[in-house]
């Protein structure tokens, strides 16, 4: 890693970051990533007791550090492309203002999903989330696009979910196919995003009376996860 990559990081990590990635986005189109060859994948992570929490229904808190942790990512994500800007550098913070955070729409230009698979952070699961080795998906995710000279890792191109279909079998909507994730496979092929939207509208009002469209059911559920909350 060279020194700005790890300046840039370390000061990610200073304004609340738990994951920093780095990747390359070259191979895809320059509208796409505004010509921007870089990208930057930041991660934050729920509480163990929050996952916890939303076994049976998602719950007022978890609407709360979900609410919390979309605002953390886009203070990180502002001030970090304010300090590469700073640096010499192009950058542009993917915050919900500019990508939104997919509650309501079923697809943006440059997902944080897209960024977090080509920085090496994790994979789409079958639940169409991105996966992490550590977290699992407990997190929530936003990125910066740049064209700063920034050392890369080697990405993630397909899901090693394998035959696991914990995600599926408990997903109160029936949204999710079982189909494995692959680098270019479209989302709605393996997984339906107007029915989970449909059925975690009705579970926010049975939890907590919410208006919202969170569940978490397959955040809470995949294996990934259970390690993180029970260890």
């Amino acid at each position: 890693m060279n020194e700005l990559t790890s300046k840039i990081g370390n000061e990610l990590i200073k304004l609340g970051a738990d994951i920093v990635g780095f990747g390359d986005l070259k191979e895809l189109p320059d509208e796409v990533r505004e010509g921007l060859p870089m990208g930057i994948s930041v991660a934050v992570i729920y509480p163990k007791e929050i996952i916890r929490g939303i076994h049976e229904l998602p719950t007022q808190k978890y609407r709360e550090w979900y609410d919390a942790l979309n605002e953390r990512l886009d203070m990180i994500v502002s001030r970090g492309a304010e300090f590469i800007r700073e640096l010499g550098y192009n950058a542009i913070a993917q915050t919900h203002e500019n990508v939104g955070f997919g509650e309501d729409n079923n697809n943006t230009t440059l997902p944080h999903k897209t960024v977090a698979t080509r920085a090496g952070i994790g994979w789409i699961g079958k639940s169409a989330l991105l996966v992490t080795e550590q977290y699992g998906s407990a997190i929530r995710i936003s990125s910066i696009l740049t064209n700063a000279n920034l050392s890369v890792a080697a990405p993630i191109n397909e899901s090693p979910c394998g035959n696991c279909m914990i995600c599926a079998n408990a997903c109160p909507a029936g949204a999710i196919s079982g189909k494995e994730w692959r680098v270019g496979l479209y989302r709605d092929e393996f997984f339906a995003p107007n029915k989970c939207r449909k059925t975690a509208k009705e579970r926010s009002k049975l939890g907590f009376g919410g208006d919202i469209t969170i569940c978490g059911k397959c955040i809470e559920i995949c294996p990934y996860t259970q390690k993180y909350i029970h260890t």
